[in-house]
């Protein structure tokens, strides 16, 4: 598999979807004049189907074929936000998502299933890369979003689609790559009953824990700065530094990160990570939430790409669609609780004890990684 081509599909897949992903609470509550109830549970919708089709895609790329499964997913996603050109009121707008939330889920699963076959260099470094291709697409869709809604909402569905075709076409024209050939009914059992390493699991539920935690700057933190007096263009302009910052470190960080011990990194990255969320309890002005987010940003940057590299790393080849799936759907499993959860402890409680709770629940998970990769590197030298 030829890393080149996947980068390419991440970006176009990236891209598209950041032309729908911003645009559904304003395009439902301000032209379709919707609920923000409504708007919440079309978004939580569509994250199910993400979690759905990361399961499906993962199913398929280890029991059946890896390119078929990729045209498919990328065509299926094709065809709904070409449709939405032409049918975007309610609801069939909200079905059409949900299609969209089902494609993108299966073919970011392959993408990541694929990149495990990337042989010209480590697969630490092919996970890193597709981070800087992933937000590279957020940042360029959110951007000319922001300038091409003035011509009216048909033009977003119409460069949307015009990515989700190139990705189609990119994914028919390159990703022609053949399943395993050594599988035997023998180890096809084996797959269909293996079980999961415990340190995996662990790796799964630090991603969960994370993503639920990122999830609340996307939902929850931007009512908790408007209600400090600072207005909503410095939130979002809070985004665009986020992401330039990984667009311009992210090489830098990834040449530094892989000269330790994968699991060295991740303690670094997550644990700056949650730190930013501590430094959350006490931001009270702008100058504040600058610097607690580019705290979060390089956390992200160093600990966030190497969790699935590590997941690559501990799945055995035969499974690599069933682990990478799983860790798709961790991270869809975050960001579908994360808001459900914010709006849940704030009807209890206040913003800063949601902050240390998040905190804390990634330290947590953290520790207890940390721990049985410790252990489990302690019983190798032992034997």
């Amino acid at each position: 598999m030829k890393f080149g081509w996947l980068f390419v599909a991440s970006l176009l897949n990236n891209t598209g979807a950041s032309f729908l992903w911003p645009l559904t609470t304003i395009y439902l509550h301000n032209y379709l004049h919707e609920s923000l109830t409504l708007s919440g549970l079309v978004l939580l919708g569509m994250s199910l189907m993400m979690i759905v089709g990361d399961s499906v895609g993962g199913y398929l790329f280890d029991h059946w074929k890896p390119y078929e499964t990729g045209i498919l997913s990328a065509a299926l996603a094709t065809v709904a936000v070409i449709a939405l050109i032409f049918w975007h009121g309610w609801p069939v707008y909200g079905y059409l998502l949900l299609v969209i939330g089902f494609g993108d889920g299966v073919n970011m699963t392959i993408l990541n299933s694929l990149a495990t076959r990337v042989k010209t260099t480590s697969t630490r470094h092919v996970f890193n890369l597709l981070y800087v291709a992933m937000n590279i697409g957020v940042v360029i869709g959110t951007l000319i979003v922001g300038y091409a809604i003035k011509f009216g909402i048909t033009t977003i569905f119409i460069i949307a689609a015009v990515c989700y075709a190139a990705l189609t076409a990119v994914v028919a024209a390159h990703f022609n790559v053949a399943p395993q050939q050594h599988r035997t009914d023998n180890t096809k059992s084996d797959v269909k009953h293996s079980r999961m390493p415990v340190l995996v699991t662990l790796i799964l539920l630090l991603l969960l824990a994370i993503n639920l935690a990122y999830s609340q700057w996307e939902s929850v933190i931007s009512v908790h700065m408007t209600n400090l007096g600072i207005p909503v263009l410095k939130y979002s302009l809070l985004w665009t530094l986020n992401g330039l910052i990984i667009v311009i470190c992210q090489p830098f960080v990834t040449r530094w990160s892989e000269r330790f011990k994968i699991e060295n990194v991740i303690v670094v990255g997550i644990t700056l990570f949650a730190a930013s969320f501590f430094m959350l309890i006490f931001a009270r002005t702008y100058v504040a939430f600058i610097i607690t987010m580019v705290v979060l940003t390089f956390g992200e940057m160093i600990g966030h790409p190497a969790l699935p590299a590590w997941i690559a790393v501990k799945a055995p080849s035969l499974e690599a669609g069933r682990y990478q799936g799983f860790a798709n759907m961790a991270i869809a499993f975050g960001r579908a609780l994360g808001p459900l959860f914010g709006g849940f402890m704030l009807d209890f409680s206040t913003f800063s004890v949601l902050f240390m709770a998040v905190g804390m629940v990634q330290m947590i998970a953290l520790a207890a990684v940390y721990l049985r990769a410790r252990r489990e590197r302690l019983r190798k030298k032992r034997v």
